[in-house]
């Protein structure tokens, strides 16, 4: 009698065994996850200074200003603030060109850097509003024709 609850028992696990393997082939295989784009690397302080004096227009005004200065006035970019300004959800350094002079700065343009990607966004001061710096270099140079 001992054998047959035995038998039993081994029967019945062998079929659950069995039942188990069958509903692994029916669960389908997992969806590859959803590959996101990867996020465009962050930008430094520094480096947002470093694109803005790479720009050929602080490049022209810095050599302008120490050319006129002999030496003593430099070009430089400094941050207004360090709390980030957000547009449309996007955080910016502000940044802006500046005449470094002994008793005083004189600001030339003020910039917005993204910390991400690759904006560069250009204050103008007169209208209170953010232009692209494609936009500021058509106004600039029609500003240096006149």
């Amino acid at each position: 009698m001992s054998t047959h609850p035995a038998r039993l028992l081994g029967a019945t696990l062998l079929a659950l065994c069995a039942l188990a393997a069958c509903k692994r082939e029916e669960t389908p295989p997992p969806k590859p996850a959803v590959a996101e784009a990867p996020a465009a690397p962050a930008r430094t302080r520094d480096q947002a200074i470093a694109e803005l004096m790479a720009l050929p227009e602080l490049k022209a005004w810095s050599e302008e200003i120490e050319k006129r200065s002999h030496g003593k006035v430099h070009g430089a970019v400094i941050e207004d603030d360090p709390t980030p300004r957000i547009i449309e959800g996007k955080p910016y350094y502000q940044l802006s060109f500046v005449e470094n002079r002994k008793q005083n700065v004189h600001r030339r343009a003020s910039f917005l850097v993204a910390k991400t990607g690759s904006d560069i966004l250009v204050e103008d001061a007169e209208t209170d509003t953010v232009q692209s710096l494609d936009e500021w270099r058509r106004n600039i140079q029609r500003v240096e024709l006149k």
